[in-house]
């Protein structure tokens, strides 16, 4: 793939993931979002609400991505730690934003509801804030680090106040064939023609259909012309091992 490529990884905050209470469809929407910028999402984690695995999981992606994009622990409760590791992984104090306590406080709350609440003003000194549509709480960014919150509507609107704000780079593109082989009995010409076309990922994925057994090659690449003609070259091989393309597919 480009070197040249602008990269993203996702961190995906809560027990509650982990646990399997909460499904996470937050990564599917900032992958398809990002991607469409131009942005590629190499790597995606699912961290615990624990302190030092937030904190070094943070340091390690951005140093190694363009971009972090974190998702949940930004809530009124006391798991809610996401903003104080933020804190902690860039050795920057903790401080109230008064943009935030300002929007929190209009809306009338008990004494202990409304303390609870202000804990969503906290976040790490000079972090610039991220819109937030739905009218909640916004979220923060800090250096290439943005923070959102894991509540999927809310997420989304975070997200989409970014757009036209990003680095970008080429947009990957897609090419898909399926046909009803194995994998097996077109593993050597998938792989002949990955060793030829470098620049283009091609991943097979088997699947069972109609009482068959066949399988879905997928081509990635951000050269409109290689997958193309990468796509023919997959579709020669599908006809030389005695089945017919189907369901071509370019995205």
């Amino acid at each position: 793939m480009d070197d040249q490529a602008v990269t993203a990884c996702v961190l995906i905050i809560g027990n509650e993931i982990l646990s399997g209470r909460t499904q996470d469809v937050n990564l599917n929407h900032i992958a398809l979002t990002l991607g469409e910028w131009g942005i590629q999402v190499r790597e995606a984690r699912v961290v615990p609400d624990v302190e030092s695995a937030i904190v070094d999981a943070v340091n390690y992606a951005r140093t190694t991505y363009d971009y972090v994009f974190t998702t949940g622990g930004i809530g009124p409760t006391h798991d809610d730690i996401t903003a104080d590791c933020i804190a902690r992984a860039f050795d920057v104090p903790i401080v109230i934003n008064d943009t935030i306590a300002e929007l929190i406080r209009q809306r009338p709350a008990p004494p202990d509801v409304m303390e609870a609440r202000m804990r969503m003003a906290r976040v790490p000194e000079g972090a610039v804030l991220v819109d937030n549509a739905t009218g909640g709480p916004p979220g923060f960014r800090v250096d290439n680090v943005f923070v959102m919150a894991g509540i999927p509507g809310v997420m989304q609107a975070m997200l989409a106040s970014l757009d036209g704000k990003l680095r970008r780079g080429a947009v990957v593109r897609s090419r898909s064939v399926t046909a009803f082989l194995g994998e097996s009995q077109i593993a050597g010409a998938l792989r002949e023609i990955q060793d030829r076309y470098p620049q283009v990922d091609l991943g097979s994925y088997p699947f069972f259909r109609k009482d068959r057994y066949g399988t879905s090659l997928v081509m990635r690449g951000t050269d409109e012309t290689l997958l193309d003609e990468m796509l023919e070259a997959v579709k020669a091989a599908i006809i030389e091992a005695g089945e017919t393309p189907q369901d071509v597919h370019h995205g």
